[in-house]
């Protein structure tokens, strides 16, 4: 696979902003909260704050690797009726709005129940970038990755710091937009300090892939984006999202996209690896 088509949707805006001399900002929130349609309106103030690339969760019943603010809002997503046709719905909308790529954030079990070829035909025709999967490996991936590659959808999946060097190596060759580390072990969630163990993450999979890398850590403020940019490809960001829905709605969720674009536009730098 060459490098051009390995970048995808998601990768050619993160290059853009590295173009820049900048960190993308990678921006999530679960659709169907705090409603379906306040969802959408929620998600167009991440586009509207300067977020790069938009995440779109798609909520789900047992979400093991989400921390205690993504879990609610899935909840309340799901007991209102959120069915995977309406996230799908969100996307197309969000979409529409802008020429922000939209990924969609999901544990595999919705997307196996849904049917792999039909939800990657289905996201495409909505204009979705493609897929972040936290909890499927490449090696059990076959049927996403052919069908993600036959609608020409971003794969993205994640490393972490135990990941050894051989597991970055086969994930990355398998990622089309950007590679996801995350590089604090546990749930998600805003966190006061940054892991220190994401800086040298980041380096093992530069060595590895030329494809943008991203960092998921619990940043929760402009400080914490700039320290995180002064490394890492794009920032990805999302508990703090649903804070800032929670207190201030949208206007809430625009404000804190534009502090962290703020944050990391901060330190200009030169982005290597290219």
């Amino acid at each position: 696979m060459s490098e051009l088509v390995a970048v995808g949707n998601a990768g050619a805006a993160i290059r853009k902003a590295n173009d820049e001399g900048r960190a993308g900002l990678v921006a999530y929130l679960p659709a169907g909260y705090p409603t379906i349609a306040g969802g959408v309106d929620a998600i167009k103030a991440l586009v509207d704050g300067g977020a790069d690339v938009i995440e779109i969760g798609l909520p789900y019943s047992d979400p093991v690797m989400d921390g205690v603010t993504i879990q609610r809002a899935a909840e309340i997503a799901l007991a209102q009726g959120l069915r995977t046709r309406d996230v799908l719905s969100t996307v197309e909308q969000v979409a529409s709005y802008s020429a922000v790529p939209v990924l969609v954030m999901t544990y595999w079990n919705p997307i196996e129940r849904y049917g792999v070829d039909r939800f990657a035909a289905d996201l495409a025709a909505a204009g979705g970038a493609g897929l972040i999967t936290p909890d499927l490996i490449p090696e059990e991936g076959a049927e996403w990755i052919a069908a993600a590659d036959k609608n020409d959808l971003d794969k993205v999946f994640l490393v972490s710091p135990s990941s050894t060097d051989d597991r970055i190596a086969l994930t990355t060759a398998n990622c089309r937009g950007f590679v996801y580390a995350t590089a604090v072990m546990g749930v998600t969630g805003a966190r006061e300090q940054a892991s220190d163990l994401a800086a040298p993450l980041v380096a093992r999979t530069k060595a590895a892939t030329g494809i943008p890398v991203g960092v998921g850590l619990g940043v929760s403020n402009g400080d914490q984006a700039a320290g995180v940019a002064a490394y890492a490809d794009a920032v990805i960001v999302g508990s703090a999202f649903v804070k800032a829905l929670d207190a201030g709605g949208p206007a809430g969720v625009r404000e804190l996209t534009e502090s962290l674009a703020e944050g990391v536009r901060r330190e200009p730098r030169t982005f290597a690896n290219r």
